[in-house]
């Protein structure tokens, strides 16, 4: 038997491989994707070939993350209950598909990664091979009784490594988990279970890696300018970038001022509430930027059809259905609502805050003279048309207010 494993080198993923090899007596490939959490990658091929692996994969798929995921999910304005950015849903179907991609390419059998049967990848990881490779087998090692209770916890793992010669640096466990890539870093477990402790108070500080505290921020304004094209950001501060690059730029930029922190109680699609802690510094000053580039260049009607489906796009990004059919019609109805979000846009950075500092587009649909307060130079607008609008719009509340009387 063959297996394609999703490997990190840290403690689980280390006990994972020789477990797995050991009980389903297969030949373990493992693969690690750079996604931009900048974890330290050398040595992970000596590593994983001396735990028991007879192959890795360390993939950069940081570019592709950039362009076909996150992208077109801020063109969405998709956000999970109104607050999380979705970090984390959003590179699981990516980590997968390139894991289906080598299980392929090997001639594998099953794949097989570490997430728990508590949280939400375990379902992201399975839902993108249902839909990619439904012939493949997942392995999920946590939701195995025998696994569970061979190791209950840290210490049981770390005795398994020290009697197989696996190579793992034992340290004290942080009181806190913590997941990073290009778009995001969260935050959860240990003292974060607490919904009532503060993560914003001084004792924590060390705990964030993309930003500083806005209290710590500059205590100067920094302007930004993002130049978007049909719903993209192409051009950060008058520099032509890749999607990578612009999110490379917006997270310096963003962590610099203490912006994209947030802290919330969200409800997990296996039913429990769950407290996280999200730094989510460039992709919090693209979401806005973009929301502002639409303002003057999006049909008011087509704005309200996108707006009234985001919470359905946020759900099926942070559930896992990525590569469901109902995701890329939304999608298809996206990309049509950006055909003319182009232009750019101003923002102002300021102690965690992002403050709107200017917009402009050749394609605006903003017209001063019809706005204006004043007499409208085009005679566009008769404001005594407004008369019959408003008759008209009333008349189903004067009727009802007729027949069944004002209360």
């Amino acid at each position: 038997m063959k297996i394609v494993l999703a490997y990190s080198g840290g403690l689980d993923t280390s006990v994972l491989l020789s477990w797995i090899k050991e009980k389903y007596d297969a030949e373990m490939i493992a693969f690690c994707a750079d996604i931009g959490q900048e974890e330290e990658l050398r040595g992970l091929t000596k590593k994983a070939l001396k735990t028991g692996a007879a192959k890795i994969y360390i993939d950069d798929l940081q570019e592709e993350f950039a362009r076909d995921f996150i992208f077109p999910m801020m063109q969405a304005g998709a956000v999970y209950e109104n607050q999380y950015f979705l970090g984390t849903s959003i590179a699981r179907p990516l980590i997968a598909k390139r894991m289906i991609e080598i299980a392929r390419q090997e001639k594998a059998d099953a794949i097989a990664h570490g997430a728990t049967g508590k949280g939400n990848d375990q379902v992201r990881f399975e839902l993108t091979a249902a839909a990619l490779a439904p012939d493949l087998r997942v392995i999920a090692p946590w939701r195995d009784g025998a696994f569970r209770a061979q190791f209950p916890g840290r210490a049981e793992m770390i005795g398994y490594c020290e009697a197989k010669g696996i190579p793992v640096q034992a340290t004290a466990k942080k009181p806190y988990s913590m997941d990073r890539n290009l778009l995001h870093i969260s935050f959860e477990a240990g003292i974060l279970e607490d919904p009532w402790l503060d993560a914003s108070a001084p004792e924590y500080k060390s705990m964030y890696k993309l930003s500083v505290s806005p209290e710590d921020a500059p205590d100067r304004p920094e302007y930004v300018t993002l130049d978007f094209e049909r719903g993209n950001c192409v051009s950060v501060n008058g520099h032509n970038l890749t999607p990578l690059g612009v999110m490379k730029a917006l997270n310096k930029l963003g962590g610099k001022h203490g912006v994209g922190r947030v802290d919330l109680v969200e409800n997990r699609y296996v039913g429990m509430k769950s407290r996280g802690v999200y730094e989510t510094p460039g992709g919090a000053i693209l979401h806005f930027a973009h929301r502002q580039m639409e303002s003057i260049t999006m049909d008011r009607e087509v704005m309200h059809l996108r707006d009234s489906l985001i919470p359905k796009y946020g759900e099926l990004v942070y559930y896992g259905y990525w590569f469901s059919p109902e995701r890329a019609a939304l999608q298809a109805l996206v990309q049509e609502s950006q055909k003319n979000v182009t232009g750019t846009v101003r923002v102002k950075l300021y102690k965690g805050n992002i403050i709107t500092a200017g917009r402009k587009s050749s394609v605006s649909l903003y017209n001063p003279h019809i706005a204006t307060m004043e007499a409208d130079p085009t005679q566009a607008y008769n404001q005594d048309d407004a008369t019959g609008f408003i008759r008209l719009n009333g008349l189903r509340l004067k009727v009802a207010a007729q027949v069944h009387g004002v209360k």
